[in-house]
């Protein structure tokens, strides 16, 4: 099982700044089962969904 990137934050937001998490909660708040995730490798956070069969 995979997962699908549906935006990518940098990970040097301002102090107080989330806004890889608010995305996520409005992806959520439309049915989504939005998650956010840490990529150390490119230092961003992405929002991923469960990749689906069609995918």
């Amino acid at each position: 099982m995979g997962a699908k990137v549906l935006e990518r934050f940098p990970a040097g937001a301002p102090r107080g700044s989330w806004p890889a998490e608010e995305y996520a909660a409005e992806r959520r708040a439309e049915g989504q089962p939005a998650k956010v995730i840490m990529d150390l490798k490119s230092d961003a956070f992405l929002v991923v969904v469960p990749a689906g069969d069609d995918d």
